[in-house]
Parts: structure tokens; sequence; C-alpha cells
């Protein structure tokens, strides 16, 4: 009996591009010694089990006579997770999962499959036991007979166990773990992971079941896999955050479904995670005293206003050449703003040392916290502190002058809500809005100097 010639390729590790050859750079995505040799080859039909499928038929339609079915979303426990889906769970959705190792991933999609009432839930682990499960949900403290718990990374037999239960909701955790028989490399390879998630894709649309897939995160914070995969799935979910810190940042990088705006905040403890409801309150630090070199910045994160605090420290350069340090703010755009407030405004800060930081530890893109950090650069170099009743809202121009920003009203009822008693916004921003409908005093400012004037005298 001749001997069945093992095929091989080689595959970049970082974007799933195929070559016949090992070469040492990437032509497609430029990265060096990402190229591997994956074994391609099929075996034989017959020792093969069949994976999923109904054996459907499509044919061509004219879009006018496809029919629409108004299908429900899936509401899931809490509202975090719904609104960062846009408005929860579609049927048929694949969504894929990913986060820092220890970050809470797997207590999180565990945590909404005990939560999650009415609903035959399949959990497939390949990465735990059915007795560490188990303590991970004593510990969450919920029960739920509806979810099933399944320890397998074959995705034959994952199969088989989904024709016999039929399930309404899929958790796989995680899709590295998964091997299929129609590929002959080693699980979490990218022929393995690309042909994992081509046979869940093909099931989630099929049958209109959801299904989550947890991914791992690579050293540079990319999901694991290649490119393709994220192509192939409706939602990519990241959830962020430090192991130091108790708060959580889950955002959606690609929503078929809904805005990739939307930012929802868990805080863990030993039970789990917690949603949180009044995420501004945990953002702004509580001091016993008033300290130079801190802000207060109302921004937007989706449909959602967001007060934060903007911490500078101004000092003089030990050294030659002055430091640019941030932390959750573009330095890019730091470095901007301190030269407009060098050219336009005349405040010497070339040769001083400044460091930004963002208090909460999450990530801000929004411009309209310009004015906060200016405002918190001058306090800190000047040494003066800054009333904490006052908060800022706007973006600042090349040229030294407060731009206005969007949904300034949102943003100016959530700092009257939060007890503030002044707010400064651009002048232009006057226009369409009603002062009389607000307790808190606005000020409009037009330039950088007046925000300095009416701050510091």
């Amino acid at each position: 009996m001749a001997k069945t010639k093992v095929k091989t390729a080689f595959f970049c590790q970082n974007c799933g591009s195929q070559y016949p050859k090992w070469v040492g750079k990437c032509t497609s995505c430029n990265e060096w010694n990402t190229i591997v040799e994956e074994v391609v080859s099929k075996p034989n039909s017959n020792d093969v089990k069949a994976t999923f499928s109904l054996n459907r038929t499509s044919k061509p339609q004219q879009i006018e006579n496809i029919e629409l079915s108004d299908v429900p979303r899936i509401k899931l426990p809490g509202t975090e997770l719904n609104r960062v889906l846009g408005g929860g769970l579609v049927p048929g959705s694949l969504i894929l999962f990913g986060g820092d190792p220890g970050i809470g991933k797997s207590t999180l999609m565990l945590q909404m499959s005990l939560r999650l009432k009415g609903k035959k839930i399949l959990y497939v682990t390949g990465e735990e036991s059915e007795q560490q499960i188990k303590m991970r949900a004593d510990r969450i403290g919920n029960v739920n007979p509806d979810c099933f718990i399944l320890t397998e990374t074959s995705t034959q037999n994952i199969f088989h166990h989904i024709k016999e239960l039929q399930p309404e909701v899929l958790v796989v955790d995680s899709i590295q773990t998964l091997h299929t028989a129609t590929i002959d490399s080693s699980p979490g390879s990218i022929s393995q992971v690309r042909e994992s998630t081509s046979e869940l894709m093909k099931y989630a649309k099929e049958t209109h079941t959801p299904v989550f897939l947890i991914g791992h995160i690579t050293k540079d914070g990319h999901i694991a896999g290649p490119k393709i995969l994220e192509h192939m799935v409706d939602v990519v979910l990241q959830f962020e955050g430090d192991r130091n810190h108790i708060y959580r940042l889950l955002r959606s990088v690609k929503n078929r479904f809904g805005s990739t705006n939307e930012l929802g905040i868990y805080e863990m403890h030993g039970a789990g995670l917690r949603e949180v409801d009044n995420p501004s309150e945990i953002l702004i630090s509580n001091k016993d005293e008033q300290l130079s070199g801190a802000a207060i910045a109302g921004t937007m994160e989706g449909n959602r206003p967001l007060l934060i605090e903007i911490q500078a420290l101004v000092s003089s350069a030990a050294y030659g050449t002055p430091q640019r340090s941030t932390t959750g703010f573009d330095s890019r755009r730091l470095n901007m703003l301190l030269a407009v407030l060098e050219k336009r405004c005349g405040f010497k800060i070339a040769s001083k040392d400044v460091f930004l930081n963002i208090a909460g530890g999450i990530k801000v893109s929004d411009p309209s916290v310009d004015l906060a950090v200016i405002s918190a650069v001058l306090s800190s170099g000047e040494n003066i502190a800054i009333d904490p009743k006052y908060c800022f809202s706007a973006e600042v121009g090349l040229s030294g002058e407060i731009r206005p920003i969007s949904r300034i009203d949102q943003r100016i009822a959530e700092a009257e809500k939060l007890g503030f008693e002044k707010i400064y916004i651009s002048k232009h921003n006057k226009k369409g809005l009603n002062i009389a409908d607000y307790k808190i005093e606005i000020a409009f400012v037009g330039r950088v100097e007046e925000v300095f004037s009416s701050l510091f005298g």
C-alpha cells in the first residue's frame, strides 16, 4: 500500500498569508520571522467524521422577493453586554471575545451563561475540567439548570453533542484549543483556527444559533490567529484592563449589528464581575485636599456621557531632552496641545517634563478632553489647584481657539447630575442651548487665554 504524501505549506502567523516555501519577511503584513510550516494534507474521507451540515441548498433570489422575518434579539442579563452588542444578542451571530490572560473572559462568559434564564446554553471548554468550571460557578453563586458544560476539543465530537442537545446559545472557550480532523496540523495553528471557525460559522448561520468564541491575545495585544478570523465573525469584543486594578472595560472593535463606540464597565470581585451603572463616579478620584494638576473632562463613549479625571505633572527637565509621557491619551496630541500653549499663548513649557495620566485606567480618544488637558497642565505648571467643582468639555484648535463639540447637552446634564457647579465649553456651542434648563453655571470661552484668566486670575 502506497504511503500518502504529507502536504505542507507555509503560513504567516500574523496575517495568515500562505507561501509555497519559507521566507523571512511576509509580503502582506511586512512582519519578519512569522512564517511557519504547517501540515495541510487532508486524510481520506472515510477516516473523518462528518462535520455539521443540514444539507441545505440555496438559490439566487431577487432582492425584492426576499421576505424579512422579525427575529427579536436575545436580551442578555445585565445592561453592559447588551449595550456593547447593540441592544442584545442577534440570533445566528458569531462573536469573537478577546482579552489579555487572566482579565476575566471566561468568568464573564460563564457568568452570562449562568444568569441567562429560559435558554439552553452549551459551554464548551478545552482549557478547564468540569470540576474547575463547577468551582468557578459556585464562586459566582448562580445556578442555571439550562446551562450544560462540555469538555471537548474535537469539533466532530462537539457537533455530535450539539445535535443531541440542540442548544440555543453556544460558548466556546477557547477557539485556539479546538481541532478538526479535516486538517492535520496541531491545535492553535493558523489552519486549525481558520477551519474550526469556519465550521462554527456554518453552524451558527444555518441554525440561527448565536456562538461566542473566546480568543487568546498575542504579546502585541491582537487576537491570536489569522487576521481573516476577525473578518469571518460578526462581532469582535475586546476585554481590557489591568489585572492589578479591579475595573474592566468591554469595547466593540467590530459590530455588524450595532455601534462600535459603546463601552461597558465592570468591577472585578471575588464573586465575579459586577456591572458599573455610573462610571463617572469611579473615574473621578476622591481627594481630601485640593491638589494642582487635576481637571475633570466631560467626554462621550458612544451614547454614554462620562466624566473623567485628567492628571498632569509639569516639572523641570533633569536631563537635556524634556520627557513627554502619557497614559490613556495620545502622546502626539499632547505634543500638539503643548505646542499651542508655547506658540499661541506664550507659556514656556518646551524645557519642562510633562506627564499625563487618565485616572481609572481607561483610554480616551475624544477631542473634547483637550480643554481639560490644557487646564491640568497649566494648573501643574503654575502650582495652583483647580476648583474640584469645575469641569471642562471642549476641543482646542491649533490657533488656541476653543472649538465646539457635539452633544454638549448630554455632557452638561451629566456634570449637573454629579454635583458640579461650573462647566467650561466653547462659545460656539451656545447656539441652540437653553441655559435656563440647567442649574449648573455654564462658562462660554473662545480662547485658551480666557480659560487661564478665569481659573488663575
